[in-house]
């Protein structure tokens, strides 16, 4: 699985929830999930659609049968508080991982 964070440069609520993500995800405990950092400056329908909305996470998971195709899906996850703790972020995740 991977979390994708939608962020821009200096935008210091992204900066702040990316520290707080990558602490989360070099735990044990989310061992299995993935962090990629989308800089929306680089890619105009990035741009286009979160320059406003930045930070926003998506929780992304590939499915499909073996042989077949796979599908990736992506789940937009709600934006935490910019005051949220990495324990409150954690409780959060494991609620969209559980789903």
């Amino acid at each position: 699985m991977r979390l994708i964070l939608y962020s821009k440069p200096g935008c210091h609520l992204c900066e702040g929830l990316q520290e707080k993500l990558e602490q989360i995800v070099e735990t044990q405990n989310f061992a299995s999930l993935q962090l990629e950092i989308r800089d929306i400056t680089i890619r105009e329908d990035w741009f286009a659609k979160y320059e406003y909305e930045v930070p926003v996470i998506y929780l992304s998971n590939h499915r499909g049968a073996e042989g077949a195709e796979e599908e990736i899906i992506e789940v937009p996850l709600p934006r935490p508080s910019p005051r949220a703790s990495v324990q409150q972020l954690e409780q959060m995740l494991r609620k969209y991982l559980a789903n």
